[in-house]
């Protein structure tokens, strides 16, 4: 394990510690995620943790949490969740993030407004003085409507890609959607009147800007590991 990977791991176990047994807890999806997955497990089979139920953010948080041996349900059983974890793209000072590099921006989104507290795992290459500054910003749309989205969002001076999987088809999301990344340059100018303009559209189910939504940020760095907290 490389000395990031190793930073990650410190702050996903520290972010770990505000689960208590008997909640609900949402579980993130990614990399970062995969590390406060595996420290809830542990803590589980020690029996540090009891009668909890993970709600996963995607069909690969899903597979990996039964595999770990996590009690999982869905939001029909338990509509509102204690605390969240997951990853970010970047973070600004505001503690506002993009998301959806992994491509469960939508899930992840649905998670986070039905959470209580939501608890976000980065290293500092994520922290950025403006959203946007070194992430395109993901955006889930039905396919009938890519085209017109893709219009729409370059009217709004972004460059704009269909983003594509392996065998280069159009990239589906576990909702059957496909994901425009919007770059803006050289950073979003104003995130909240992006969302604004974005929200109205009927082709883009969900869009990676994540505002008001963290509630701590645990940054993993050369120096350990440090928590942002929402004014």
């Amino acid at each position: 394990m490389n000395k990031t990977a190793q930073q990650k791991r410190r702050a996903a176990h520290r972010a770990v510690e505000w689960v208590e047994s008997g909640m609900v807890v949402g579980l993130g999806t990614g990399s970062t995620t995969r590390f406060a997955l595996e420290r809830i497990a542990e803590r589980l089979k020690t029996g540090k943790l009891q009668n909890i139920v993970g709600i996963p953010s995607s069909l690969q948080t899903e597979k990996l949490a039964r595999e770990l041996g996590i009690p999982l349900s869905g939001l029909d059983a338990h509509p509102e969740i204690d605390i969240t974890i997951d990853g970010a793209d970047e973070v600004d000072p505001l503690l506002d993030l993009i998301k959806g590099g992994g491509g469960a921006l939508l899930r992840e989104k649905v998670l986070a407004q039905a959470s209580a507290r939501n608890v976000i795992i980065v290293d500092e290459s994520k922290l950025v003085a403006q959203l946007g500054a070194t992430w395109p910003l993901p955006l889930e749309v039905v396919p009938f409507a890519c085209n017109a989205e893709k219009r729409y969002l370059e009217s709004l001076k972004s460059e704009v890609r269909l983003r594509r999987d392996s065998n280069g088809d159009p990239f589906a999301t576990d909702q059957g959607n496909w994901i425009l990344d919007a770059r803006f340059s050289p950073a979003i100018r104003d995130a909240r009147e992006l969302a604004h303009l974005l929200e109205p559209r009927a082709g883009i189910v969900a869009h990676g800007l994540f505002l008001n939504l963290a509630t701590e940020v645990v940054v993993a760095g050369k120096d350990g590991v440090r928590v942002m907290e929402r004014r």
